[in-house]
């Protein structure tokens, strides 16, 4: 025990550098027998993760997380804050990365992603719940009736594009200071629509650059029907259209031309249904379709 005391104020000396202990070591105690390197830091962790320089049988097995108190620590530290992250606990109890990481896996813990999601006014929320019960409603009067809703999305792509410094870098012996030009004096941006009915995929399709009501209504009556050819009339014919409350989808014309195409059967501001505000993660195409072409396509 008084070797292994002496190993531990050898590390505590040289500021927890294991290879420097173990040199500090063979001045102090030439006549003893040297441990590895590796040991001073061993010592150390059993220290402060059992309150004692001897190994325990958990520790020799590599399971010390299993231990109540440690475990007990780490859960209660993710319950308060379940954001931290697992360096962060290590940190904090003094641990070893990887004992925090065993011990939440071990009790079913996963890291998910936060996910983005479109900020709420007050007002927003009963009309959500009001559309939503309306929606289920007629899925238990038609099973089919998601399919027959064409979910449609508008997107704005930039040349700035994506950019995220974590996942971007260069290859270089020297740094090269590397840098991706942004905010150009000249920019443009590109108008994306793109829709998803029973199935089929509607578009893409480039907008103009400044929509109003007069070119929407354009789209609709004369663009719309030809990305509309390739899925069966049959269910074109029961098809409903929705849209949310974008200026250009208030005009008018344009909701004189639904009502004529789409009878009862269109989903918007000033539609037979009103579409809530602020709610493009009600539509099918918020959980895969502009998101991937963001990512992928339109770097």
């Amino acid at each position: 025990m008084q070797g292994k005391a002496d190993m531990h104020l050898m590390y505590g000396a040289d500021n927890g550098n294991g290879r420097a202990a173990l040199r500090l070591y063979q001045e102090r105690f030439p006549n003893r027998r040297m441990p590895k390197n590796t040991m001073f830091e061993r010592l150390h962790r059993s220290l402060c993760e059992n309150g004692s320089l001897e190994a325990t049988s958990d520790t020799r097995s590599g399971r010390t997380a299993r231990q109540p108190r440690i475990k007990e620590s780490i859960l209660n530290i993710v319950h308060e804050s379940p954001q931290t992250s697992t360096r962060a606990t290590a940190s904090r109890l003094q641990l070893n990365h990887s004992t925090v990481w065993r011990v939440l896996n071990e009790n079913g813990l996963h890291p998910y992603r936060l996910q983005r999601v479109q900020a709420l006014q007050n007002t927003d929320y009963s009309l959500r719940v009001h559309f939503c019960h309306w929606f289920l409603q007629q899925c238990e009067a038609q099973a089919n009736f998601p399919s027959d809703a064409l979910f449609r999305d508008e997107a704005t792509f930039s040349q700035d594009g994506i950019f995220s410094r974590y996942n971007m870098h260069v290859w270089s012996t020297k740094n090269p200071h590397g840098t991706r030009p942004r905010e150009f004096q000249n920019s443009f941006s590109v108008n994306v629509w793109a829709g998803i009915v029973n199935d089929y995929l509607i578009g893409p399709y480039l907008l103009p650059a400044r929509s109003n009501g007069f070119c929407y209504r354009i789209f609709l009556q004369e663009v719309l029907p030809e990305l509309l050819q390739d899925v069966p009339a049959v269910v074109r014919d029961r098809m409903w259209f929705q849209h949310d409350g974008a200026p250009a989808h208030n005009h008018v014309r344009v909701c004189n031309y639904l009502d004529g195409t789409f009878p009862g059967r269109w989903m918007g501001r000033g539609g037979p249904v009103r579409w809530p505000p602020n709610s493009p993660d009600l539509r099918s195409l918020d959980f895969f379709l502009l998101e991937e072409h963001h990512l992928r396509d339109y770097r």
